[in-house]
């Protein structure tokens, strides 16, 4: 394994020989035996990644105005068919040298420095690079071969065929090793499917879909045993090694097998840097600064121990504090440091321009996403199927109790009940789908983050991949419901109950949406989403009347915002207008026409059409879903901000 350390020519990559290597049965002999071959960049494309002097500062507090700084001059380069490991204990800076090397920085982060790709100053144009995020967001219901295809759709420009997006999407599953589970579901922990390092893969098979030339990976094998963290590097390596890929990677504290693929490495420690170079050659660096690594020791502990200031005392009677800041001046004045600034500058000659890829088309993908989420939903037990049996389990007790109402005095009341219940219960009921909500916009945010397509397409791909399956959860319950319990005859008052009906499911899954958006936990979502929806129906004008609701906040606006107010209106309209009721009460007529209930008793407004109510209900769908979208936007901006400032608040000062 020591030979995979050694110092490359400028410009030669290192290729393993055809080896293959099964899914769980990856060793360290397979990545012996491999040979150097001569790949110019501008040859194939392969990028070189220099930074020099890199500062990155973020806003501790916006009130005060005052910045700590996260990573402090930080030189370095990434040179191509070599992986290089960004390593150190937390807080060090990790993530943040990674982001900023992406271009992902929070925009309350403040960077100086200078980062070239292939000697430019220019941005990682779409196809160029890739970022695979620390935990897998995968959507477990599809098998590896439907995950990694559907990402190939999505990604792939329209000129490529179908079947060359197949083929693309099954080389890639075979360069991570996973063709023998191809067919098998990615699971989660309710359902047994993928182990976590074949998930992991997954991950990097849908990033490297678009051939990257740089790949950033944000902690590969966090999670993960020391057999299933080997497994996944050393596809990694293979990668870097077969196709001449640039690959820089954050890991927190490797295993002695896998700190040897590594061929370079960057070690911080609280945003100073502590040595950059030969993986290999660190070990004679830490002994030269007085910390040699003990024998038979994993030297990745070894180094994270020594800069650690968790620990109380660092090695051999110094502090933590002491050995970084002893470090850190052998590294500044060493030859390593002069050997890092000689092969940037050398890295910097290569000059080319990144030529960026062809994206899909906005309709496809709309048409993609309708399809990939149609397939989950049918598959998750949670979102429809589970629902659905229940919704006809109270449509069945509904006409028990309510079976075959007549057109008495007494049969306003069950009608208004029955209404009721329709409007209130059934749809409150679509809340139990949210955890399901929150893994789609889990997987939509990193997708959404690597550029796979936008939030628009993600709209109106779930909008038309849910409305079948929330038409199917209505139309059953309704025809169940209506002509049993003997409701007002004729197709036209049916059609507008099972609109209405629909309607109503739309706008509680619009607004579930909106939660998961802003609450991505399930239970604190769960009481949000029950608590928004119990505060729209209490003021909807049916508890209490509207004549009787306080006039501040609760009439004024809740009261005309309230869905639940135009859907309850709307279906007692459709209910009550053109029926009379037999009346033997004396303070009533002996006839009590159904505009007289809808007036008098329940205080609704009858100056306009019940189908003026059900276009309203759906223009709050629509608005719902431009509300997704405008909070989507602004948490882009505001979720980085704040990661930002935990990092800075994790760093602690080293004094000199």
């Amino acid at each position: 394994m020591g030979s995979t350390n050694d110092v490359l020519p400028n410009g030669k990559l290192v290729e393993l020989a055809g080896m293959e290597i099964s899914d769980e049965e990856e060793t360290t002999s397979s990545l012996t035996g491999y040979h150097a071959v001569d790949i110019g960049i501008s040859d194939v494309g392969a990028v070189c990644l220099t930074w020099d002097n890199l500062i990155v500062t973020v806003c501790a507090a916006e009130k005060s105005g005052s910045s700590r700084s996260i990573l402090e001059g930080s030189t370095g380069y990434a040179h191509p068919g070599r992986i290089l490991a960004i390593m150190g204990p937390s807080g060090c800076g990790k993530s943040t040298l990674l982001d900023a090397l992406a271009g992902r920085l929070a925009s309350n982060a403040q960077q100086s420095g200078r980062i070239l790709v292939n000697g430019r100053n220019q941005e990682l144009a779409f196809g160029t690079s890739a970022y695979v995020t620390q935990d897998d967001r995968l959507m477990t219901t599809l098998t590896v071969r439907e995950a990694v295809y559907y990402s190939a759709q999505l990604q792939l420009p329209d000129t490529m065929s179908k079947s060359d997006k197949w083929k693309r999407a099954e080389m890639v599953i075979k360069e991570m090793g996973l063709q023998s589970s191809m067919d098998t579901r990615i699971g989660n922990g309710g359902s047994r499917g993928l182990s976590g390092g074949q998930k992991r893969r997954v991950s990097i098979c849908q990033e490297i879909l678009t051939r990257p030339w740089l790949l950033f990976m944000d902690e590969p094998t966090s999670g993960l045993d020391s057999a299933a963290s080997f497994h996944v590097m050393s596809r990694i390596a293979l990668l870097a090694r077969q196709s001449g890929r640039t690959i820089v990677v954050s890991v927190h504290q490797p295993s002695t097998d896998v700190f040897g693929l590594f061929d370079d490495l960057c070690l911080l420690a609280y945003g100073k840097t502590i040595y950059f170079g030969n993986a290999a050659s660190a070990s004679q660096f830490f002994s030269e600064s007085g910390y040699a690594c003990p024998v038979l020791k994993n030297p990745a502990d070894h180094y994270l121990k020594t800069v650690n200031k968790d620990f109380e005392q660092g090695i051999e009677e110094a502090s933590a504090v002491e050995a970084i800041r002893i470090l850190v001046m052998s590294y500044y004045s060493s030859d390593y440091r002069q050997k890092v600034l000689k092969q940037a500058a050398e890295l910097n000659k290569k000059d080319g321009k990144l030529k960026k890829g062809n994206r899909s088309g906005f309709l496809n993908q709309c048409v993609v996403l309708t399809k990939r989420s149609g397939m989950n939903m049918f598959r998750d037990i949670g979102y429809y199927r589970l629902r659905l049996a229940i919704f006809f389990t109270i449509a069945l007790t509904l006409d028990a109790l309510f079976y075959r109402i007549d057109n008495t005095f007494t049969s306003i009341a069950d009608r208004v009940a029955v209404m009721l219940f329709v409007s209130g219960f059934l749809t409150f009921m679509s809340i139990s789908g949210f955890p399901s909500f929150v893994e789609d916009i889990k997987i939509f945010e990193r997708e959404r983050l690597n550029g796979h397509y936008g939030v628009v397409a993600y709209v109106i791909g779930h909008t038309f991949s849910s409305m079948p399956f929330v038409a199917l959860v209505t139309v059953i319950p309704a025809v169940t419901t209506y002509f049993v319990v003997g409701l007002h005859e004729g197709i036209v008052h049916f059609v507008f109950f099972t609109l209405n009906l629909y309607a109503c499911m739309l706008i509680v899954e619009s607004l579930m949406m909106v939660v998961a958006s802003i609450v991505p936990n399930f239970i604190l979502g769960i009481i949000t989403g029950a608590g928004i929806q119990g505060l729209l129906m209490l003021t909807g004008g049916f508890f209490r009347l509207p004549d009787e609701l306080p006039l501040p906040v609760w009439k004024f606006p809740l009261y005309y915002i309230a869905s639940a107010k135009y859907t309850f209106q709307g279906f007692c309209k459709n209910e009550f207008i053109g029926l009379t009721f037999i009346n033997k009460k004396e303070q009533f007529p002996p006839m009590i026409t159904g505009e007289l209930v809808l007036s008098y008793i329940l205080e609704m407004e009858v100056g306009y059409s019940k189908w003026v109510d059900l276009i309203i209900v759906f223009g709050m769908v629509v608005i719902y879903k431009i509300l997704f979208i405008c909070i989507i936007k602004i948490k882009e901006k505001i979720v980085p901000m704040k990661r930002a400032m935990k990092r800075s608040k994790a760093l602690k000062p080293i004094k000199s």
